[in-house]
């Protein structure tokens, strides 16, 4: 059976991405940081790493470019909450097989991993789900159900696992803000995008754009707290 090692930190994405790679079948173990990733990394052979470009302790890339230091040549892919170009191309660029935009679809997701892993029915890359609009719905839910293959199960267990974190990110950001760490404002705020995503928070996913864009201003802040309040308030 393919043996997969997921890096990922935010618990949404995580239950959204295991779960659809477990599904292949694989055997996919976690990681929730860089230190962690290292060290399964080096004590198991994997197939493949899916690594979160942003973590709590440091970056995809210089996981893998340490990884690589060290003598390892497994496939690597790459997802991110960002969704520009430019940014996908900078993860290949820095040694990734593949480079993915948060939220992806399942299918999507599993064929990337059989493209790196060179398993049967592998095929091209395909895209990612589009981000939500500016001014759009609290809740999609066609998108969320998207993202999940249609699993309206799966996608309200997300949405409560989104839910259950969201005041925590919340506070988070607040405290950041309030002392001026604006790096610890846009970590928070890009965590929070790839979770927006998987669930269909689409107003929310705005707001923290517009904050991880602009984490001094007062104005992005008070209208990410009110899309937090709004959010949380239509369960």
């Amino acid at each position: 059976m393919t043996r997969l090692l997921l890096v990922e930190d935010d618990p949404t994405s995580c239950g959204f991405l295991h779960a659809a790679a477990a599904a292949l079948p694989a055997r996919v173990d976690i990681a929730g940081s860089v230190a962690d990733a290292r060290r399964l990394a080096t004590h198991a052979p994997y197939d493949a790493w899916l690594i979160d470009a942003h973590l709590p302790d440091g970056s995809g890339v210089a996981l893998l470019e340490t990884l690589r230091a060290e003598g390892f040549r497994t496939p690597a892919l790459a997802h991110t909450a960002a969704r520009e170009p430019e940014a996908l191309e900078a993860l290949r660029a820095a040694g990734f097989a593949l480079a993915l935009s948060k939220p992806v679809s399942a299918a999507a997701w599993q064929a990337s991993i059989r493209q790196i892993t060179g398993a049967a029915g592998a095929r091209p890359d395909a895209p990612s789900a589009p981000p939500g609009a500016k001014a759009g719905l609290v809740w999609n839910t066609a998108s969320a159900l998207r993202a999940v293959g249609g699993d309206a199960g799966n996608a309200a267990a997300l949405r409560e696992l989104f839910l259950g974190e969201l005041p925590g990110t919340r506070d988070a950001v607040v405290r950041a803000a309030g002392a001026g760490e604006s790096d610890a404002v846009r970590q928070a705020v890009h965590r929070l995008r790839a979770g927006c995503g998987f669930v269909g928070a689409e107003r929310m996913d705005a707001a923290a754009a517009d904050l991880h864009a602009a984490p001094h201003s007062s104005d992005a802040l008070h209208a990410f707290l009110a899309a937090v309040e709004t959010t949380l308030a239509q369960r």
